[in-house]
Order: structure tokens, then C-alpha cells, then sequence
């Protein structure tokens, strides 16, 4: 992908965390390391990837930050390495200890670990995230409900309006269409999707249910064709997930299958 330029406020901040002598509280990440990588998705979004951890969400979350706001993503950064927290817009989110001290594989990189598992931890109750751990508990613990999503929209981008359309029966031109006008006005939008069926991420399941992520970039064309057949109609958009940007072309009956709904933020 395009790399995009860095203005002085964002260079300047770079130089600042790097000439800074705070230790790091994470037991596992180099400093010379993240900030490369740091630099990396600046210049390149799309570099951003959940690896093989179960963190489709947060990695949505963290593709639209670096694109909209990315000094916010560096400041964001240097606070989580150096303090294991971040201010989001109204509390702080803060990485446990056991989190910062966990050994093992990371499945990814290190910058994109410390601000996904920090996200992903901060909303689970009951499972730990932890790198290694069997991917049955890897899996629990990185479920992302769309009430995540939204608060995420909120805290860490920032988003003063923000909403979840479903559609688990109806409703996908409304949605996309409406996902649209949010793009078009600077907002974002991050939809909960079946991957094997929308992403052509393996065999399609005999019956889909929503699995991932993603982030829709735009380029957001809708044909409604006949309320009763499903051979007619077509849905068009741009996405990122897994480092890439895909292009879905779709026509009604398999859309509307794997497609389950849209958070929306805009200000």
C-alpha cells in the first residue's frame, strides 16, 4: 500500500519517546523494535496485523487510529510502554501486570501486541489473554462483542456518536448505505461478518454465524434487485483485514448471509 508522509508533530513525538530514558514495564517487547515498527504502520496502515491471535476487532480499532489520528497512535503507544496504560476519552485503559509479564510466542508484532492485547484484555472478565495459551482459550478470550466495538469507537477514537445497526434478518442496504454517509463525513465503520463466506478465508460454512472484524474503507455500492430472489441485487465495497485490502462484489443471497451488522462513529 501508499505510504502516507509524517507531519513535524508526529516526527517530533517519535524523536521524543525514542531519547526517552523510562524503562519499559513489559517484560517481553524491545524498545528499538516497537519503534520501528511503529514506524512501519505510520508510513503503511494496512501493515497492522493480528497475526495469529484472535484480535480482529481491536486490529480494526487500531487500522482506522494510525489512519485518522496517528499522533494519538504514538502517544498511545509510548504510554502503554512506558506506563502499561493509556487515557482513553473518559477512563484510563490499563494493561494488568500479568499482561505485560507474559512470556511466550506473541503470533504477531510486538507494537501491534502491546496496543491489541491491551485493548482485548481490557474488556474480558473471565479469560486471560495470554500468548501461548491453547487456542480453545485463545479463541474465548478474544471474542469481541459489537458493544466492545462501540465503546473502542468511543474511548480510543474518539467518536462522540456511535451505533450498531444488525442485520441478522434484514436490513444490509439500509446499513451499508447509511455506513456510506459516516465514511464519506470522516466517521468509521466496522462490520461483523462471516469470514470464510465474504473474505473467501476457507471453505464456506453450511451454517455461517459471525466470526470476525473487519474495517470498510468505502467504495460502497448497493443494488437492491427483487424482495424475493435472492439471484438479484449486488453489494460492492473496499475492507481492510489481515494486513490487506480486499474487495468484496457480492450478489444478495451470499451477502446477506454472512453479513451481520455495522458499529458506526462519527462526531
Amino acid at each position: 500500500m501508499a505510504s502516507q508522509s509524517l507531519n513535524p508533530s508526529i516526527i517530533a513525538a517519535l524523536g521524543d519517546f525514542e531519547k526517552s530514558n523510562a524503562p519499559s514495564v513489559w517484560a517481553n517487547l524491545d524498545k528499538k523494535q516497537v519503534l520501528a515498527e511503529i514506524k512501519i504502520r505510520l508510513n503503511d496502515p494496512f501493515q497492522v496485523n493480528q497475526g495469529g491471535q484472535p484480535f480482529c476487532g481491536p486490529a480494526s480499532i487500531l487500522f482506522e487510529l494510525i489512519r485518522k489520528q496517528p499522533l494519538r497512535y504514538v502517544q498511545i503507544c509510548r504510554s502503554l510502554f512506558e506506563t502499561g496504560s493509556f487515557q482513553g476519552q473518559t477512563k484510563r485503559i490499563q494493561a494488568t501486570e500479568r499482561l505485560r509479564r507474559s512470556q511466550g510466542r506473541l503470533r504477531m508484532s510486538q507494537a501491534d501486541w502491546m496496543v491489541l492485547a491491551t485493548l482485548r484484555e481490557s474488556e474480558n472478565l473471565i479469560f486471560p489473554v495470554e500468548p501461548d495459551a491453547p487456542d480453545i482459550l485463545r479463541n474465548l478470550a478474544g471474542m469481541t462483542k459489537s458493544w466492545e466495538i462501540k465503546g473502542w469507537t468511543s474511548e480510543v477514537l474518539s467518536y462522540r456518536q456511535v451505533k450498531y445497526i444488525h442485520t441478522y434478518i434484514y436490513g444490509e442496504t439500509e446499513a451499508l448505505n447509511t455506513a456510506a454517509q459516516v465514511i464519506a463525513s470522516g466517521g468509521v465503520a466496522f462490520a461483523l461478518i462471516t469470514a470464510e463466506g465474504l473474505l473467501g478465508s476457507g471453505d464456506k460454512p453450511f451454517l455461517p454465524y459471525p466470526n470476525h472484524w473487519i474495517t470498510i474503507l468505502g467504495n460502497i455500492s448497493t443494488q437492491r434487485g427483487l424482495l424475493w430472489s435472492n439471484d438479484t441485487g449486488r453489494f460492492n465495497m473496499d475492507v481492510y483485514s489481515w494486513e490487506n485490502k480486499y474487495h468484496i462484489d457480492l450478489g444478495k443471497g451470499p451477502f446477506e448471509d454472512y453479513f451481520w451488522g455495522v458499529v458506526l462513529g462519527s462526531m
